[in-house]
């Protein structure tokens, strides 16, 4: 049996691109650019590293697929449109996260259990509907590639929605009341930027870990509703 030519840790960036967010979308494509040349600075980390940027609102749009940020030339730009419909992310990440598991498995590498970061500043527009794919992804005996999901809400977003989306309690946050919502996305991208760079470290280490980092001006969501 070959070698495998290494462990990869695929990540999943979600960002709303909703009507809401239309005054922070410099914001939002800044804070893409910071996390990109964040992840540059670190070839050796980026080399266990596939990032995916993907926008959300009526639909799912692909930002950014399966990179490695040690060969990426374009940047992901984003899109401000529609509603924020919860659903439609839970239906694509259903579908694309096992798709791109088997993808690089077939390359011959072993792959990390994937990591989501959701970035949202509205309650879903779809009620309820998007807590069947949700299950569905979540469940390891249904989805075995199932994601490890951190939540992050900003704006209108409410605390218990976002300990639903996330997959544990500890990976669900918000902003802290009154926090500027521009400067919210850009501690979000910095928190996350770090997590993937001390996550990536550990594959290295040969210690692999998700590691998780809290953003500046965002409090544990769990904190808030109970």
């Amino acid at each position: 049996m070959a070698e495998p030519r290494g462990v990869l840790l695929p990540a999943y960036v979600l960002a709303d691109e909703s009507g809401s967010m239309a005054p922070y979308q410099e914001d939002l494509s800044g804070g893409l650019v910071s996390l990109c040349e964040g992840l540059r600075a670190e070839p050796m980390v980026s080399a266990k590293l596939r990032l995916t940027v993907l926008g959300f609102s009526d639909d799912v749009r692909v930002r950014m697929e399966m990179a490695d940020m040690r060969s990426a030339t374009r940047l992901p730009e984003v899109g401000i449109r529609g509603l924020t419909d919860y659903r439609a992310v839970f239906d694509d990440l259903l579908q694309r996260i096992p798709h791109d598991v088997r993808r690089l498995r077939a390359e011959g590498y072993k792959v990390h259990r994937p990591v989501v970061f959701f970035l949202s500043d509205g309650q879903p527009t779809d009620g309820g509907a998007w807590r069947r794919p949700h299950g569905t992804l979540t469940d390891k005996a249904q989805t075995p590639t199932a994601p490890n999901i951190v939540a992050c809400g900003i704006g209108d977003a409410d605390a218990s929605t976002m300990v639903e989306v996330a997959t544990r309690k500890e990976f669900a946050f918000v902003a802290k009341s009154g926090t500027d919502i521009g400067q919210a996305v850009a501690e979000f991208f910095h928190a996350l930027t770090a997590s993937l760079v001390a996550s990536g470290r550990s594959l290295n280490a040969g210690d692999p870990q998700l590691v998780v980092n809290r953003p500046d001006q965002f409090t544990m969501a769990i904190d808030e509703v109970g």
